[in-house]
């Protein structure tokens, strides 16, 4: 859906997913995945990584493990991907335009938060470049926030988020890159805003409110958003 929702009333905050929409943190999952299960022979490849975007931890543990057939637990995989993270995640970058949308909205005091799947360590991971940035946001809502009871495609992720900032669920516009977020943004029923993977068809994204390849082709305007420019 290409075509901007009727606006009733402007948007009064915004909620970013992280992976693959404020960082490009996909090709780094992939890399890690892959040196995880390689060790039992396995591959890991676009087969199984477009039905896992999205998910939490231990949803995305369990489906690799059992799509794969590897021989341990998903807190297994989990727990040896964990010592990888570190190295490879701390030198994520950021997606084109995400630095400067999230300066620009902070700027003209729009209530703004990140809305993860990541646990709180691997948030800590990721921004190790982007501390300074990541700084603005309101809120930062992870996986593991103890006022999360379950992770995308639930909504409890962009709920807290909506309730910190001190704004109406169906006041507030969400960017995500995965179609489990977009499930969830509208269970929460706010704005969805999809940016996919190149790789991933837009038919996925047919719950979406408006479908954009990159941060900086977003009208603002339409939703009553500062411009850019």
């Amino acid at each position: 859906m290409n075509t901007p929702r009727t606006v009733v009333g402007p948007i009064k905050a915004v909620i970013f997913d992280m992976d693959g929409l404020l960082l490009d943190t996909e090709g780094i999952y992939s890399e890690v995945t892959q040196i995880v299960v390689e060790r039992y022979g396995r591959t890991y490849d676009w087969s199984i990584k477009q039905h896992i975007i999205g998910r939490g931890a231990q949803d995305l543990a369990e489906y690799i493990v059992k799509a794969l057939d590897l021989p341990i637990t998903g807190q297994e995989f989990l727990k040896a991907r964990e010592p990888l993270m570190a190295g490879y995640f701390s030198k994520a970058l950021a997606m084109p335009g995400a630095e400067a949308l999230v300066r620009h909205l902070k700027a003209h005091n729009i209530p703004i938060a990140v809305g993860t799947s990541s646990t709180s360590s691997g948030f800590g991971h990721k921004t190790t470049l982007h501390r300074e940035w990541f700084a603005l946001f309101d809120t930062i809502v992870t996986a593991d926030d103890p006022e999360v009871g379950a992770a995308k495609p639930a909504p409890d992720i962009f709920l807290t988020a909506a309730r910190r900032l001190g704004v109406a669920p169906q006041d507030c516009l969400v960017f995500e890159d995965s179609p489990f977020g977009v499930t969830a943004a509208k269970a929460a029923s706010m704005t969805a805003i999809a940016v996919p993977d190149a790789a991933m068809p837009d038919s996925k994204y047919h719950h979406a409110d408006l479908i954009i390849r990159q941060l900086p082709e977003f009208d603002l305007a339409a939703y009553g958003l500062p411009p850019l420019r």
